[in-house]
């Protein structure tokens, strides 16, 4: 089956055909996917957030391709296995290119339970700059602790690239695609949220840093090394802010739980 070809004749209640741990992911994921256009990191319908499906079988929940991010619901996430057959019926299709990147990642680290991946102006921005993200401030030091790059090889619709995308991550949270965007992982939708929360401030403030035309004040390479280190401690932060971002969407359009 091609990945970008739809099944048909959708359940007529997505809740009902799933486990409750599946439904409890794809409220989670459908929440990141309106966080991601709250805070306006969308890119049209062009970008792509995926979660692991509890259970042996690696499959995992992807967007519906054709809607804006704002309008995903959990019933509407296309669920897909390893080898880009769609698991459960739908009317969309799911995007190719989303696929190669998010099937790789899952298929190669299992604690990569979230990757989420944007194509913001600042972070497109950073990934064009030769230096990549500088460790000008806390939250670009906490972030260049877990960070990798990856060379840029076109849209990602060859498979082959697969391999060369999972190395370059290796076993960090966060990854720049030189020329291209910004890509993070969690083991749970809050943690990949969080760390894209703070890669996307740290490229916003290095712009705005930049564009003041200025001379930069970088911390000494102790602070930076001591950062380093106290980032390896954090833990939970999604946790702890994942509960306060869920109340804020349900007061903005709790809808997002259909």
């Amino acid at each position: 089956m091609s990945p970008t070809a739809a099944a048909k004749a959708v359940p007529a209640s997505v809740r009902q055909s799933v486990s409750a741990e599946e439904w409890k992911v794809r409220t989670d994921l459908a929440a990141c996917y309106r966080l991601v256009a709250h805070y306006g990191w969308e890119d049209l319908i062009f970008t792509h957030i995926s979660a692991r499906v509890p259970g042996p079988e690696h499959h995992f929940l992807i967007n519906p391709y054709g809607m804006m991010f704002g309008e995903i619901t959990a019933s509407s996430l296309v669920k897909v296995d390893l080898d880009g057959r769609i698991v459960l019926p739908t009317d969309y299709p799911f995007n190719a290119a989303g696929f190669t990147i998010h099937s790789a990642i899952h298929a190669a680290r299992e604690d990569a339970q979230c990757v989420l991946h944007l194509h913001t102006n600042a972070g497109v921005a950073v990934a064009c700059q030769d230096h990549g993200l500088l460790p000008l401030n806390q939250s670009a030091m906490v972030v260049c602790a877990m960070l990798g790059y990856h060379e840029y090889e076109g849209i990602a619709l060859n498979h082959d690239e697969r391999p060369r995308l999972v190395a370059s991550l290796g076993d960090k949270q966060a990854l720049i695609l030189w020329n291209h965007g910004t890509l993070t992982v969690g083991k749970t939708v809050a943690d990949a949220f969080l760390m894209m929360h703070s890669l996307q401030r740290a490229c916003e403030m290095q712009v705005q840093a930049l564009a003041g035309g200025g001379k930069l004040h970088l911390p000494s390479e102790a602070a930076q090394a001591t950062v380093r280190q106290q980032a390896k401690g954090v833990s939970n932060l999604g946790t702890m802010a994942w509960p306060a971002l869920l109340r804020k969407l349900d007061r903005i359009d709790p809808s997002f739980r259909d």
